[in-house]
């Protein structure tokens, strides 16, 4: 089997290449390297898969380029990770997000449409487009129209392309509403990641809503493996419906922020001095997500607890940077 793998240099990326590479996939990586954040550590990601893949430095949005990667690498699956992530960022750089997250998903959809041989698109959504839903946990089935930041518009609008092309041109897909994903080789704009650096420095670390927030934090290896599993095999669908399925991938318990910091606490060994701050624009107090589609479909059961897989982060961070 082979597939194709938008932002692969990115962190959900990196671990779904090498899972697939090691499960006898044949892989083929694109990303743009863009500097949302340092690109040095998108380029070790790349290198530490080494020839596991085949990796393609291009931009999704270049929708002619992209068509051809596709039509000469001619994929059994595409899994499109590639999008400009970050709630805050959409803020202070919109225009960012319209060429990555739509015209790039556009692309990806085109250039899927007409490709040769390729069973399904797995694409990247995000728990984000929930807004300020109050009703917990969040299920698939509830209204997602009225998001609260930029980024979260981008990713219902992909969600409602993807839809429309199952439709009009029978494209299986599955979309996946990522919750909160943690882990090693991480995304430094996270809040697990700023909290690691600054408390091993002796800095104080933001914590917004005054402490009054949870999250669903998602350990990698239980993400991937539901991604894994819906590679071999797309939902079945009927024969009357559009074949476009939504998932939510989340750990299905949140953890309150301040449990958070007392379990990055115990895994860095380093007291966390709280600057408490308000609630920032585009942010949400909660996330929290219902996980029984997946798990009926797919038999998802993520295992790993929040403090055990801080600790792998916290011995991830603490190599990587020789600390």
């Amino acid at each position: 089997m082979k597939a194709l793998i938008t932002g692969a240099a990115g962190f959900i990326g990196f671990h779904t290449a090498a899972r697939l590479a090691s499960s006898g996939w044949t892989v083929t990586g694109v990303d743009n390297l863009n500097d949302y954040y340092d690109p040095e550590l998108k380029r070790a990601r790349i290198a530490a898969l080494g020839e596991q893949i085949s990796f393609h430095e291009l931009d999704i949005a270049a929708a002619v380029a992209f068509a051809k990667l596709l039509n000469n690498e001619r994929p059994d699956v595409v899994i499109h990770l590639a999008a400009q992530a970050g709630v805050r960022y959409s803020i202070e750089n919109p225009f960012a997000y319209a060429r990555s997250n739509l015209l790039g998903h556009l692309s990806v959809l085109e250039a899927c449409r007409h490709a040769k041989d390729l069973s399904h698109l797995i694409y990247a959504s995000s728990s984000s487009v929930y807004g300020g839903n109050t009703k917990t946990p969040f299920s698939e089935t509830d209204p997602v129209d009225a998001p609260v930041s930029l980024y979260a518009a981008t990713k219902k609008s992909d969600e409602l392309m993807s839809a429309t092309y199952a439709h009009l041109y029978g494209l299986k897909q599955v979309g996946l509403r990522f919750f909160t994903v943690y882990g090693p080789w991480g995304r430094p704009d996270m809040a697990y990641w700023t909290f690691t650096e600054k408390m091993l420095k002796g800095e104080p670390i933001p914590v917004f809503n005054h402490g009054d927030m949870r999250r669903d934090f998602t350990y990698i290896d239980d993400v991937v493996d539901c991604v894994a599993a819906i590679a071999d095999k797309p939902p079945s669908f009927d024969s009357e419906e559009r074949p476009h399925k939504i998932y939510n991938i989340g750990n299905h318990t949140p953890v309150p922020l301040l449990d958070f910091i007392a379990a990055l606490e115990k895994a860095t060994g380093c007291k966390a001095t709280k600057n408490m701050q308000d609630m920032q624009p585009g942010d949400v107090r909660e996330t929290y997500a219902d996980v029984s589609s997946l798990t009926a479909d797919y038999g998802f059961n993520p295992t790993t607890p929040i403090q055990d897989g801080l600790i792998k982060f916290v011995d991830w961070y603490r190599a990587y940077f020789s600390i």
